[in-house]
């Protein structure tokens, strides 16, 4: 029997783990022993990663860690949904409370060294990749899922699911909106409270509900 990515025995186990050791003191070789237990429950936790005390997760056969990653308090990181993967690679700092959700059949990726200040919901039923050395500002959203409103005989559970793609180096600023289909290009800074509903070209500075891009940050 399975609990949507896992079988009952899986879920069972890591939920014992993670309710015996999640909340350990770091103070008290809290980080050493989730460290160590967790790694019987991950798809892959590398060595050298810090996972602050009341840190949750879900579905961890189906979540990769990779090394010289921060996990703070209050974060969320749930994989449960059947086909669905999340990779976090090295250096990534996830501060407090952020929470990454992979619904049905997604894919989350978050590339290295990757800031991602607190409060912010990374949420996707469709895929979600973030490149190397971007900052996500805090309470940002990035919702890869719309509801289809605009055909009367449509359900009001029917959805789109479009991948979003932030490129390398991208700043995002705080309480910024990115929604489904949108790709962010490199380099490119988007204003704090604004949302983004179509493309950015790589190094652009763009802003407003919705964001437009207002200058170019290219070199000539």
């Amino acid at each position: 029997m399975m609990y949507q990515n896992q079988t009952v025995i899986e879920r069972l186990k890591e939920l014992f783990l993670i309710t015996c050791f999640g909340n350990v003191p770091v103070a008290c070789l809290g980080l050493e022993l989730r460290n160590f237990i967790y790694k019987s429950i991950f798809k892959q936790i590398d060595n050298h990663v810090f996972i602050q005390e009341g840190a949750k997760f879900f579905g961890t056969k189906c979540i990769e860690i990779s090394q010289l990653v921060h996990i703070l308090e209050g974060v969320c990181i749930d994989a449960r949904d059947v086909n669905s993967h999340i990779v976090i690679k090295d250096g990534v700092i996830l501060k407090k409370r952020v929470t990454i959700k992979a619904l049905l059949s997604t894919n989350i990726y978050i590339g290295e060294r990757t800031l991602i200040d607190d409060d912010v919901y990374i949420i996707g039923l469709g895929s979600i990749k973030i490149g190397k050395d971007c900052f996500i500002g805090d309470n940002s959203v990035i919702f890869a899922m719309n509801h289809i409103l605009n055909n009367v005989s449509t359900k009001f559970n029917s959805v789109t699911k479009k991948e979003i793609i932030i490129e390398d180096e991208c700043w995002l600023g705080h309480g910024v909106t990115v929604l489904n289909g949108v790709t962010i290009g490199k380099g490119s800074v988007i204003s704090p409270n604004s949302v983004v509903t179509e493309n950015i070209p790589p190094y652009s500075n763009a802003e407003g509900i919705p964001a437009r891009v207002i200058k170019s940050r290219q070199k000539y």
